[in-house]
C-alpha cells in the first residue's frame, strides 16, 4: 500500500523534459529542429537571413553545445544548451 499524501508535490518524471541523443533522430528531423532554432531564436527580427546560421547551429549540435530536448506534456521538441 502506498501513501498518496506523501507523494503530493513531487513532479511526475514522465512529464519532465528530457534530452534525446541525436543518433536516434533522422537527418530530416535534426534539420527541422535547426531550421526552427534559427528562425525562432536568431531569426526574423535580428538578422536579414536567419538561415545563414544553419552551419554554425549544426556544428554546435554536433559538438554537444546544443542538445535536443523533448517535452512529453506539450509534445514538442527543440534545441537548447545542455543543463
Amino acid at each position: 500500500m502506498t501513501d498518496e499524501a506523501g507523494n503530493l508535490g513531487q513532479p511526475d518524471p514522465r512529464q519532465e523534459k528530457f534530452t534525446i541523443d541525436t543518433e536516434l533522430l533522422t537527418e530530416d528531423q535534426i534539420d527541422g529542429l535547426i531550421d526552427e532554432y534559427c528562425t525562432r531564436y536568431h531569426g526574423l527580427n535580428d538578422t536579414e537571413n536567419p538561415m545563414d546560421e544553419k552551419k554554425q547551429v549544426r556544428a554546435a549540435v554536433d559538438r554537444g553545445d546544443l542538445v535536443v530536448w523533448f517535452d512529453p506534456v506539450e509534445n514538442t521538441a527543440g534545441l537548447s544548451q545542455p543543463k
